[in-house]
């Protein structure tokens, strides 16, 4: 067993392992929560589980407070397996966008982090490109507009969004991917940390971004993780 929260199941295959993936969520549930990256109910979690099983947490529950055993597993469409304890979150069918758009993708955060929503709030996006972090990493960050929480409407607004590793949702919060459940944590990491540079740079009048030719250095160097 690995790190990533997978068991090799024969050459060259790896398989989720269940039980671990239940405890890294409540993990990140308890990271997102301790960064004030969530308050009160705030935010919510999915992992793969294989082609059409998804594990998320649950509706109406503190990110702080998660149980391995109380976590939700659902279908592609949203369906809870039959003697599953708690209703998943009512912005499932977003993340479930994203697994549908993006084959490659492990996992997704959702979370209202302070500096990124107040650039979501300001309906601004994190265009800029000013740390060879965010260049490798991220990429910029777009504004997906504005859609009533919990409706079709939101992965609606997300999906013409896809193609990098985050997006901020307008007057709403900010929602972050990536191939396992750490990678799409760590996006939303790097995502306030970018909005909070952004913050402060734009408060001082001294917003800038790398030269063209040290991003595309960088690219053709590392490439790109998004």
């Amino acid at each position: 067993m690995d790190d990533g929260g997978t068991t090799q199941t024969g050459p060259g295959r790896a398989e989720p392992d269940e039980q671990q993936l239940r405890e890294q969520v409540c993990e990140i549930g308890r990271n997102l929560w301790r960064k004030d990256m969530v308050a009160a109910n705030d935010g919510n979690i999915t992992v793969r589980l294989g082609p059409d099983r998804f594990l998320a947490t649950p509706t109406g529950t503190s990110k702080g407070y998660l149980r391995p055993e109380l976590l939700a597993v659902v279908d592609a469409a949203g369906r809870p397996e039959p003697g599953c304890p708690v209703r998943p979150s009512s912005e499932l069918p977003m993340h479930l966008r994203v697994y549908a758009r993006r084959p490659d993708v492990g996992a997704v955060v959702h979370a209202h982090p302070m500096y990124a929503t107040v650039w979501a709030v300001a309906g601004e996006g994190l265009p800029r490109q000013m740390l060879p972090e965010t260049v490798v990493a991220m990429g910029p960050v777009p504004l997906a507009p504005y859609a009533t929480p919990s409706t079709d409407a939101v992965p609606d607004s997300i999906e013409p969004f896809l193609t990098g590793a985050a997006v901020l949702l307008e007057q709403h919060g900010a929602l972050t991917w990536g191939p396992d459940l750490m990678s799409a944590y760590l996006a939303m990491e790097r995502l306030e940390y970018t909005a909070k540079i952004s913050y402060l740079l734009r408060r001082i009048g001294a917003e800038r971004d790398l030269p063209a030719a040290e991003i595309a250095r960088l690219k053709e160097r590392f490439g790109t993780t998004y």
